[in-house]
Order: C-alpha cells, then sequence, then structure tokens
C-alpha cells in the first residue's frame, strides 16, 4: 500500500521526480493523473493512489486527458521484485501477450501459469492479462491523440487482434469510443525526418524524468555505432530496424522533457516492442535523482555534478551489443563491425547513403561461422566467441535482454572461451540493463577511481551499489 501523506505531498509539489512513480485517482470524477498533472489538486479524502496506471484502470477508473498517463515514464527495473514480476512486466510492456497466452509466457520465464499470475498480482497488484490491457489502451490513447492514423491501424498497432474487441475494450475501460477522443485531441504533430529518408513516418513522443545526460548520452551512441545500421546526426539518433519481418527506420531526438521519435510507418505493426526496445536503449525509465543522489553521497558529486542525469544506454539487441563488445579493440572496433554488418547485413533502402544495413541477426552470424569471421580481419578467438554468443542465441539457449536473469546470463557468457569477464560484464550490463553491473579488474576504472588493485576499487564501489554501472560510466568519462 502507498503511504497517503507521502504521496500527497509529492502531488502538492507536482515534482516530476514522481512522475510514473505513482498515480492518483480521483473518486469523484473516476479519472486517475500523474502527479504532474496542470489540473486543481483535489481534496484528500477524494483521492486514492496507485502503484501503476493498470491498477487504477483495473479498479474502474480511466487516464486523464489533460496529463494523460501513457507518456509517463515507466519505473526503474531495479524497483520491480521479485524477478519473475520484473521479467514479466517488462515483457508485457513489449507485447509478448499480443496474440500469445501467459501460459507460454510463463514457459519462457521457467515458472507455471499460476505463479506468474501470483507473482504479478503481489508486486503489481494486477493480472498479466489486465497488465497487458491496459498497455495496448494506452498506447492506443496516444495514437489516436497524437496521429492521424486510422482507428483500424492503431487498433493492431497497438495489439489488438480485431477491431471490433479493440472499440467494445476501449469503451468499456474508458467510457468513451476512440472516435470521441479523437475528436479532442490536438493536432497531430508532423514527422520531421533527416533530409533525403524514403517513406511515411509517425511522430511519437516518449518521456523521462529530468535532467537528462543528452549530451553524454548521444556521443557514447556516436562512439558505438555500427556503420550502415545507426548514425548520430548531430544531436539525432538514427538506426535501422527489422522486427519479427517488419523493416524501417527510427529517427530519435530530445525535446526536452521527452523524446520524439519518428518511425517507419512500415514498423507500425511492431510498434509496443519496438518502443520497449527504444526505452531500454535511452535508459528512459531511469530516475535520475535517486541515482545521483546516491552517487554524490558516495563519493562522486564532483562527476555527478557536471553530468547530472547521466544514463546507462541499453541495447536495442542483445545480439548486437555482443557483437560490438566481442569486437572493441583500440581504433579497431567500429571498423570490423562495418566489416561484418557490410557483409552479413542485409542492405535495406533509406533514402540515407550512410544508413544502408540491417544489423546482422543471430542466426547469419552462427550459419557463417568462425572461421567466416577470421578472413574478415577478426581474430581467431574473438571469431568463437561471436559465433558461440549468437549460436547461443539462435537456438534459444541464451536471451541477452532485459528480464533475463543476470547471473545465469554471466555464468553462459563466462563459459564461452575468449569471452573474457570485461566482456561478459558489459554484455549483461547493456543488454540486461543491470545497473549494478561492475568489473573492478578494468585498470582504467582503478586510475580514474584513485586505487590500486580490484579489491581497493570493489571495496570503494560498495558505497555505490545498486548503480555502480553509473558510477562506472561517470569514471569511464573522467579516464
Amino acid at each position: 500500500m502507498l503511504d497517503a501523506d507521502i504521496c500527497g505531498r509529492a502531488l502538492a509539489s507536482r515534482d516530476p521526480r514522481f512522475d510514473g512513480v505513482f498515480f492518483v485517482g480521483i473518486r469523484t470524477t473516476m479519472i486517475y493523473c500523474r502527479p504532474v498533472c496542470p489540473a486543481r489538486v483535489s481534496y484528500p479524502e477524494r483521492r486514492r493512489f496507485f502503484e501503476s496506471a493498470a491498477a487504477a484502470e483495473r479498479d474502474g477508473f480511466r487516464p486523464c486527458l489533460r496529463c494523460r498517463p501513457e507518456l509517463a515514464p515507466g519505473r526503474a527495473l531495479v524497483d520491480a521484485v521479485p524477478r519473475v514480476a520484473q521479467a514479466a512486466a517488462g515483457r508485457i510492456a513489449a507485447g509478448a501477450l499480443n496474440g500469445r497466452g501467459v501460459s507460454q509466457l510463463a514457459h519462457e520465464l521457467g515458472v507455471s501459469d499460476r505463479h506468474l499470475r501470483r507473482a504479478l498480482e503481489r508486486e503489481i497488484g494486477v493480472s498479466p492479462a489486465e497488465l497487458a490491457q491496459t498497455h495496448r489502451l494506452l498506447l492506443a490513447k496516444q495514437l489516436l491523440a497524437d496521429t492521424s492514423l486510422p482507428v483500424t491501424r492503431i487498433a493492431f498497432a497497438s495489439g489488438f487482434q480485431s477491431l471490433r474487441r479493440f472499440n467494445t475494450v476501449f469503451r468499456e475501460r474508458y467510457r468513451m469510443s476512440p472516435s470521441a477522443l479523437r475528436q479532442r485531441r490536438r493536432t497531430p504533430t508532423r514527422a520531421e525526418v533527416p533530409a533525403g529518408a524514403t517513406g511515411d513516418f509517425v511522430r511519437l513522443t516518449l518521456g523521462y524524468r529530468e535532467p537528462m545526460a543528452w549530451g553524454t548520452l548521444i556521443a557514447t551512441l556516436a562512439a558505438n555505432a555500427t556503420p550502415g545500421v545507426e548514425l548520430v546526426d548531430r544531436s539525432r539518433y538514427c538506426r535501422t530496424v527489422e522486427l519479427n519481418g517488419c523493416r524501417g527506420a527510427i529517427f530519435v531526438e530530445d525535446a526536452s522533457g521527452h523524446v520524439t521519435v519518428d518511425v517507419s510507418a512500415s514498423l507500425l505493426p511492431v510498434l509496443m516492442p519496438l518502443l520497449a526496445r527504444i526505452r531500454h536503449l535511452l535508459d528512459l525509465n531511469a530516475e535520475p535523482a535517486v541515482i545521483d543522489a546516491h552517487l554524490a553521497n558516495g563519493g562522486l558529486a564532483s562527476q555527478v555534478a557536471l553530468r547530472p542525469g547521466l544514463r546507462m544506454p541499453g541495447a536495442f539487441d542483445g545480439i548486437e551489443v555482443a557483437i560490438r563488445e566481442l569486437l572493441r579493440r583500440p581504433g579497431q572496433s567500429n571498423r570490423l563491425a562495418e566489416r561484418l554488418t557490410e557483409v552479413l547485413g542485409q542492405p535495406m533502402e533509406t533514402g540515407i547513403p550512410t544508413l544502408n544495413r540491417l544489423a546482422p541477426t543471430a542466426e547469419r552470424v552462427a550459419d557463417a561461422g568462425a572461421g567466416f569471421l577470421t578472413t574478415l580481419g577478426i581474430p581467431e578467438g574473438r571469431s568463437e566467441a561471436i559465433v558461440a554468443v549468437a549460436g547461443a542465441v539462435a537456438d534459444g539457449r541464451l536471451h541477452p535482454e532485459p528480464g533475463a536473469d543476470v547471473q545465469t546470463t554471466l555464468r553462459a557468457l563466462n563459459q564461452i572461451s575468449g569471452m573474457g569477464e570485461r566482456s561478459a560484464t558489459a554484455i549483461v550490463s547493456h543488454a540486461l540493463h543491470w545497473p549494478d553491473a561492475f568489473d573492478a579488474n578494468d585498470l582504467s576504472l582503478q586510475r580514474s577511481a584513485g586505487v590500486t588493485g580490484s579489491r581497493a576499487l570493489l571495496r570503494m564501489a560498495e558505497r555505490w551499489r545498486p548503480w555502480r554501472a553509473y558510477a562506472a560510466a561517470h569514471l569511464w568519462i573522467n579516464s
């Protein structure tokens, strides 16, 4: 249960740090809002507080049309316990139950249907089906408000399997029809894609908690970008995408308090998992005020002051980050990645000459074999490790994605010959978005922290837990 007094003070302050951490329902109107809603604050006795939008909707509240709960940033995964609930919630947000049953998701997580339902009820307060329904409806509400897409396309893009079902659920939950909501919307924002980009695009927004060190984040993405697949154009991140047979491009840039995402219309059938991957890549669910305060108290105040709101980039796809980390060599990682992409990445026309390839899939890399990779100039040991990881991902033995068990994934990676502890830690840190990932054997971290030896660094890093990966990011920038 949420503490009403604490939530009430946060609500009165309209502090953006609490945006998405909880929601407030007003009993008289049966509408629920974000803590930052500009509407007049109701009397305390008329409020109910909820940990999630799904919990509010289950109790009969509908989302506010002014503050738009669908735009609230998500909660940090580190706060969701236990592991099963965390993993299930993340996958449901990415569309794992769209056209699939709870039993399939439970099987993938290695638990029974009953255990999965019990874990989500205990930690989030709703069933898997109710959580999935809320995600679909909120995405549909955003598309109705922000785009001119036909209602039929919105229904399927939001994960509904039929237009009739979409209309019925929308009316039941929100007490209005989709077309009635659309009549009240503002003029949709047109997509603004780079010059030369071909195809139709839809513009959406994704919220985050301020501050955001966008300049540092975009510089990191530029340094790690795979040529042909990714591109940083000034302060805009661009990339090609292939998800479940759908191909297109995305263009992302900061707009202070949220990011704008221009998405190829061809990617609308996979919009829910696509947006989840973008949030993961840009670490949009982080709670920077909490992280920055903790690291500052742990002795990193000067670093935090230089880069408030530092984000830890995730991974758009786990196999991409695995290949990148295994190719990481001074002055050569991008060149080798470009060569690998030219050969194994399928061509794609975007209208932008430097954005012309899809990232190599795990299946294509595994089928190519280590011998072929060595002909591209990749050292033999690294080639074998890359193919081993790709093979494990392709046949389902390894799942480098958010929600996977950290220790299980680390053990599997460390068993691969030629992997190395630093590479395994980096893969888990970015692909699984493990905020406490930390390699104390890293000499550059030791030098930046001003200590000698891994034991001394581990002792110092105890003050930074559970945010050691963010601390490492600060130290690497200073090294």
